[in-house]
């Protein structure tokens, strides 16, 4: 071998063969294998030649390793867990930097790095583990954008859609069969069609770097559906691919930006697929332990778990900061991704004192040419200690704000006393995020998520069914503000079904009302179901999978997120980037009022009155002159509402009904004086033109 280069990490194609640079500030020496075309039969083992630094590097030449060669890495040192190393060459391991992943962890107990026998794990494991480990493959990357945009929509403008590949994708009728569940489905006009119908500007995909199932689920018969189990930061998964997963990724990238439509990915930084110490050793563990790795002071065999997989990635390192740092930059140049969402991103900002919005990883983010520009968000929580951080990230970033699913879902499902928090969310979460000059788009409101209750299970069941995921309904969620609206699971009660679409309805219109950058989970416009579990993380089947043959039955519900989009696009006042003050200003007018149904603006003592339930909400213009307002009635009781704009002379008229079997009643005009609002139903009036 050659001397090659430390520059670029992992295999790199070039003219005079390809580079492999591994980096181990600890390791004695790495091997690199290099296998036939079937993975199977190891060919050659090649020790890199020169160490710079902390990187070995070597060129391997033409005849030897070329684009579509297969390998794997060793890694030698020291096997001292208590001190923090688990170096152990019998353990073939996948380049982290490697940017493509060929085939699956196979469970065997050969994938530990400790003698199984050991129940300290003190004592290395002899056994080969080439056998039941993937293999990385060298690719050169090479793809014809032909002349893609990014679409650049502003952050006012966004509309995110999370979706899964497979989940999204699996039951499309119109996806080639071949393709359902693949990155390529994505491609497909009728998937497409689907988005830009619905008004998205983003879709973001939940995680599609590597990843690996989790050794209990195996042992189930389950899988890792959802994904948040990552081995690899730079190669997207095979398991959506129907050849190449880079090439297909890319493909569906450039479909959707063709369409107007951003991609945003959902990135798993926080821990790694090797769990804790009894967990396998896959590549991190062998590699550089004591640096990718949180762990206890007082004995470095055990991992600090802050994020409920077993370990926690140390993000106050300067190597993995790097290894973060090259990963999304990767990601957004070579795939021309929009943005990332970060999964348990209080890990991102942590080092031992415990959370600062102002660690020095933040500080790499805002100052990197590439990264300074692309959609940041933050899911603001772990499970450590200060784990929850919501509206404590920096400018720039925007967060999930779960107190907007949880106050929306609570405010309708008719908790008392929530008139004063409705406020505060539907006008863009200001207590949270007013800090540090961020804006109303710091919020991405959403009702519903991949975690949790579907829309449809959050007015369908009180408690969590989650029997099918094999932990005797003990995992997920217990307190989801849900309300079976009188009857648990599936019924025939047609007053029940009303209500239950009545209120997916009222929440969905709150949701497209509210100021901050709404969120629709992929298939609550098609009243999507999960029966009830609200953990579906190793559900990779018909619970999970959206159902698009109920829109033969009815796609009331669809045309009435369509109308939703539509009105938000076409009212400015919806999608403001400065927060509402609702004060008077010199004109007379307000952004924003907030009235009794008795027909005054509400007083200081009433937004704490136990009794009050309803109110309107009115967006610009005076007292007597307000252009859209809208009459909320979470109540089982009729309301009426007596607003002094209602008994002018101009016409009003209904654009959304949510009592309406689809919503809509565009053009029913009111006549002047008091408006009646049923119970549980949300009107919304605009000036007649």
């Amino acid at each position: 071998m050659k001397d090659g280069s430390p520059d670029v990490l992992g295999a790199t194609v070039t003219p005079g063969g390809v580079n492999f640079a591994i980096r181990s500030r600890a390791a004695t020496r790495v091997d690199i294998c290099l296998f036939d075309s079937t993975g199977r039969n190891e060919t050659a083992r090649l020790t890199l030649p020169k160490k710079t630094g902390a990187v070995f590097h070597g060129l391997v030449e033409p005849e030897f390793a070329r684009v579509g060669t297969l390998y794997g890495i060793r890694v030698f040192g020291a096997y001292d867990p208590r001190e923090g190393y688990r170096f152990n060459s019998n353990k073939l391991l996948i380049d982290p930097w490697a940017r493509d992943i060929v085939g699956q962890v196979e469970w065997n107990p050969a994938v530990l790095g400790y003698d199984a026998t050991d129940p300290e794990g003190l004592k290395p494991s002899l056994a080969d583990s080439a056998p039941y480990m993937p293999r990385a493959r060298v690719i050169d990357g090479v793809f014809d954008w032909n002349g893609d945009k990014l679409p650049a929509v502003p952050w006012r403008d966004t509309f995110i859609y999370e979706l899964h590949v497979k989940g999204f994708t699996q039951l499309h009728p119109e996806v080639p069969p071949e393709w359902r569940g693949k990155y390529l489905a994505l491609t497909v006009p009728a998937v497409i069609d689907h988005l830009k119908s619905l008004g998205v500007t983003a879709v973001e995909l939940m995680p599609v770097h590597a990843m690996v199932d989790e050794g209990f689920l195996s042992e189930k018969g389950l899988t890792n559906y959802w994904g948040y189990n990552t081995a690899c930061w730079f190669a997207p998964t095979n398991r959506y691919a129907v050849k190449d997963p880079v090439v297909e990724l890319k493909q569906a990238v450039k479909a959707l930006h063709k369409a107007g439509i951003e991609v945003i990915l959902d990135v798993v930084y926080n821990h790694t697929a090797e769990g804790n110490e009894l967990g396998p050793t896959l590549n991190y563990k062998a590699i550089d332990n004591r640096a990718y790795y949180f762990h206890r002071a007082a004995d470095r065999r055990f991992y600090d778990d802050v994020t409920g997989c077993g370990n926690t990635v140390a993000c106050d390192h300067p190597i993995v900061q790097a290894d973060i740092v090259a990963s999304l930059r990767y990601f957004a140049e070579e795939f021309r991704i929009d943005g990332f969402r970060f999964d348990l991103a209080t890990v991102l900002g942590r080092d031992r004192s415990g959370f600062n919005s102002n660690a020095a990883f933040f500080a790499m983010i805002a100052a990197d040419p590439v990264l300074a520009y692309v959609k940041l968000i933050a899911e603001p929580w772990d499970v450590g200690l200060g784990g929850y951080q919501l509206g404590n990230f920096p400018q720039g970033w925007s967060e999930w704000n779960d107190r907007f699913r949880d106050t929306m879902r609570a405010f309708w499902h008719g908790g008392r006393r929530m008139v004063g928090g409705f406020a505060e969310r539907f006008a863009g979460s200001s207590d949270l995020f007013r800090r540090n000059g961020r804006k109303p788009t710091a919020s991405i409101n959403f009702v519903a998520a991949h975690d949790g209750f579907t829309l449809r299970d959050s007015v369908s069941y009180n408690e969590r069914h989650n029997e099918a995921n094999l932990e005797h309904n003990r995992d997920g969620h217990s307190n989801n503000h849900s309300w079976n609206c009188g009857v648990e699971g599936p019924t025939e009660d047609a007053g029940v079904i009303a209500l239950r679409r009545r209120q997916v309805r009222n929440m969905l219109t709150t949701l497209f009302f509210a100021q901050g950058v709404p969120m629709l989970l992929a298939g609550d416009e098609l009243y999507r179901t999960q029966k009830g579990n609200n953990n579906a993380y190793c559900q990779d089947n018909e619970i999970s999978w959206v159902d698009w043959a109920s829109l033969k039955e009815d796609d009331g519900l669809l045309q009435f997120v369509r109308q939703l989009s539509a009105l938000r696009r076409a009212h400015p006042e919806l999608r403001r980037d400065r927060f509402l003050k609702g004060a008077l200003q010199a004109s007379h007018s307000r952004d924003i009022s907030w009235w009794h149904p008795a027909g005054h603006e509400l007083a200081d003592q009433e937004w704490n009155d136990p009794e009050l339930r309803s109110l309107a909400v009115a967006f610009g213009g005076t007292a007597a002159q307000q252009d859209l307002v809208l009459l909320l009635n979470p109540t089982e009781s009729e309301c009426e509402f007596r607003l002094p704009a209602l008994a002018s002379p101009q016409p009003w008229e209904v654009v959304i009904d949510t009592a309406h079997p689809v919503g809509v009643l565009s053009g029913f005009r009111l006549p002047p004086g008091a408006v009646r609002v049923g119970p549980h139903q949300t009107l919304v009036l605009r000036r007649a033109a």
